[in-house]
């Protein structure tokens, strides 16, 4: 147990039995009244976002999560299988578990899967991801990298804006918080 005295942003906890990561906190000192903790939690199976308020010094369970790397082996209908590197075991997920995290997972890409109790909960993706192109309106000459840009899809299937200059084939580097496109390599 940890006192909302305690909180920090990226701190799981549990809370009503789920699983929660804070997002942002603020600790609200009032002129008459007791003291609060007013949070953003996120809801590390589901995504969603909630707003809850605890008292000053409230003790609330930590949630202890154990990552491990894992190898993203393929996809079979809903369900991705991972491998542990170290014990060879397989383990699935689902694409719900996953969230937004499907679009840059490619097979064999080494993973941290999260867990908690020995259950998934989630994965861990690295802030850049490098993906190919296969398939965008072809470039036109004089296009430069100011120019504007257009869709183009992604190996995974995500689609993303590019500048004009990028052509099928090329690969491109795409940060996972934003789904923005960086830069080529």
């Amino acid at each position: 147990m940890i006192s909302t005295n305690d909180f920090s942003n990226g701190l799981t906890i549990v809370v009503d039995g789920e699983l929660y990561t804070i997002i942002e906190f603020l600790h609200v000192q009032r002129s008459r009244g007791s003291a609060f903790v007013r949070t953003k939690l996120k809801n590390v199976e589901t995504g969603y976002v909630i707003e809850k308020t605890f008292k000053a010094g409230e003790k609330v369970e930590r949630a202890y999560l154990d990552t491990r790397e894992m190898q993203f082996l393929y996809k079979q209908d809903d369900l991705y299988v991972f491998m542990d590197t170290e014990t060879y075991e397989q383990m699935t997920l689902e694409k719900e578990t996953l969230g937004n995290a499907i679009d840059y997972l490619k097979e064999n890409d080494m993973i941290k899967v999260q867990l908690y109790k020995g259950k998934p909960v989630g994965i861990d993706l690295p802030v850049t991801v490098e993906l190919k192109v296969v398939e965008t309106p072809p470039g036109v000459r004089g296009n430069t990298v100011s120019g504007g840009s257009k869709p183009a899809t992604l190996e995974t299937g995500k689609v993303v804006q590019v500048p004009l200059f990028i052509n099928e084939g090329d690969i491109i580097k795409v940060d996972t918080r934003t789904g923005e496109y960086i830069t080529r390599v």
